[in-house]
This record gives structure tokens, C-alpha cells and sequence, in this order.
């Protein structure tokens, strides 16, 4: 996520310091910055570029001087805790703290720093430069300036913010995701559908409708009286399942993680995993022209 969000900022014209605690990935920076910007012309973003983006090998050097520190550390509380105290020792009492959580709850980091009011949810889509929707989480004690703010440095990248006003976990984008993700591997589970199959059905099916038409005016064109009728049998047939799929602890427990291993519900090489990231990122960005067009 950082190299692509850090490229969206520079572009908007920010002056962008990076660090990571891993030297390896700090080593690999420079040319996910590059492969971001390249895509970042593909879709014709303005450029405002004012300077490059610096990338450092500690904390404190990266954040002097910061108006906004930007976190995308593992989804874990008590790391994001640690982190957020280790910035505030570092900046200003003004400096605003974004997290970008995938779902953990504003409030809950807050609680652990010491200036809460600038503490706020930042929750960019993967890849982060190509899906230009961002959602703006409030935290409990999320001072209204702080919400401001952050709304205005999104629309300054050309993104489109979205305010969660209320601070459920997973927010709104993961949620929705989650339900679906739900319902797929259930079905995969239950031998309805094998995993190809299933992806072609949603991305030819709802997820081609949903590009355009989103799901409250989905209802509408299809009419509320036709949902009551499918959702008063369907409803009842869905997943409600609690815990995390059989199918997807059993390739954990053989390291079978996805992409990043090989190996998951498919099977890779590292020539596959290339030639997918490329396909995907250019039709990625073939969507979003034709959806701003």
C-alpha cells in the first residue's frame, strides 16, 4: 500500500517522506514509486510533482516536520498503538495521524495516544493509486477540524472521499466485501461452484452491475417490491457463519497463503504472478477511465 499511496500525494504535489521498518522493502521503494507514477500517467492524473519523494531509514527522521503521518502497518492494535506513540513523540501537537486500517476500529486506536482529536481513519482500496475511493473514518473523540482536513487532502489527490461517520469495524467498504467473500467460500465449500467458476460468475455478474449502478440504486432499478419477495426466502439461505471457512484454514495451516507464497486457492509461478499484476492493473485502469468518462 505505501508506495502507491505515497505516489498519489507527491502527485497531488505533497512533499512525501517514507520509512519501513524492513530494510528489504525500503530497498525495493524506489522502483514501486516509479512502476505507481507510470500508472498514475496511464490515467492521465495531473501532475503536480514538487519534489521527490525521500525515503529514510528511521521514524523520527521521516516525520519531523510532518503535517500528516499516514501508518500502514499489519492489521494488529496493540503494533498500531506502538506506532502511533512512537510519531507522537516525534511531531507536533497539530500533526494530524491517519490510520489505514482495513477495519479495525478509530476509536480504538485513539484511545492509546495522547492527542485522540487528530487521530483519524484513512482507508485507501488495493492498489491504491488506481482505485480512487477513500473512506474517512471518525473516531469517537475525531475533532471535526481533523475530519475537514483529511476530506480536503483526499479531493486534493482526485480521490473521492467517503465519510464513515459512524466507527463500525471493517468500516463500509470491508463489511460489504467481507459478506460477499463470505458467501463465496461457502458455496465453494458446499461444491455449488468450483473457485474459477465462481470468480467468473461475480466478476461477469454483480460486479459488472455494481461498476455502475451501486447497490441502493440497484434496489430501485430493480424494484423494492422484487427484493421483499427474493430476500423473504433467500435471506434465510445465506451464510451467517461466525467463524472463518474450513477451506481457507486449511491452506493456511499449509502455507498456502496466496500470491505471496505460490500458492493459495490457485496455483502460481513467478512468471503468472507478473503477467497477472500487469493484466489486472492496466484493466484496472481501463475501468476507471471508462467509469469517469
Amino acid at each position: 500500500m505505501g508506495p502507491g499511496i505515497a505516489a498519489t500525494l507527491a502527485r497531488a504535489g505533497m512533499k512525501v517522506a517514507t520509512f519501513d521498518s524492513d530494510a528489504g522493502k525500503r530497498n525495493k521503494a524506489g522502483p514501486a514509486f516509479a512502476g505507481a507514477a507510470t500508472v498514475l500517467s496511464a490515467l492521465s492524473v495531473p501532475d503536480h510533482t514538487a519534489h521527490a519523494i525521500s525515503l529514510h531509514d528511521s521514524l523520527a527522521a521521516c516525520v519531523a516536520d510532518a503535517e500528516l503521518v499516514i501508518e500502514t502497518v499489519p492489521e494488529n492494535l496493540d503494533l498500531k498503538i506502538e506506532v502511533f506513540r512512537d510519531i507522537e513523540a516525534h511531531v507536533a501537537d497539530d500533526c494530524m495521524l491517519a490510520s489505514d486500517t482495513s477495519g479495525i476500529p478509530i476509536t480504538h486506536i485513539q484511545a492509546g495516544t495522547r492527542v485522540p482529536g487528530r487521530v483519524i481513519g484513512m482507508h485507501w482500496s488495493n492498489p491504491p493509486h488506481i482505485i480512487p475511493m477513500i473512506e474517512v473514518i471518525w473516531g469517537e473523540h475525531t475533532a471535526p477540524a481533523t475530519a475537514d482536513a483529511m476530506v480536503a487532502v483526499v479531493r486534493r489527490c482526485g480521490h473521492l472521499p467517503i465519510t464513515i461517520r459512524k466507527d463500525v469495524p471493517g468500516f463500509v467498504e470491508n463489511r460489504v466485501l467481507y459478506a460477499i467473500m463470505r458467501e463465496c467460500l461457502d458455496l465453494v465449500e458446499q461444491g455449488v461452484i468450483d473457485p474459477k467458476d465462481l470468480d467468473a460468475c461475480v466478476s461477469w455478474g454483480i460486479g459488472y452491475k455494481l461498476a455502475v449502478v451501486g447497490p441502493m440504486a440497484l434496489l430501485d432499478m430493480a424494484g423494492l417490491d422484487i427484493y421483499s419477495a427474493v430476500a423473504s426466502y433467500l435471506n434465510k439461505e445465506l451464510s451467517n457463519r461466525s467463524d472463518v471457512a474450513a477451506y481457507i484454514k486449511e491452506r493456511i495451516s499449509q502455507h498456502k497463503l496466496g500470491i505471496k507464497t505460490g500458492g493459495g486457492i490457485y496455483d502460481y509461478t513467478a512468471e503468472k504472478i507478473a503477467e497477472l499484476q500487469s493484466r489486472r492493473a492496466s484493466r484496472l485502469v481501463a475501468v476507471r477511465k471508462a467509469l469517469q468518462g
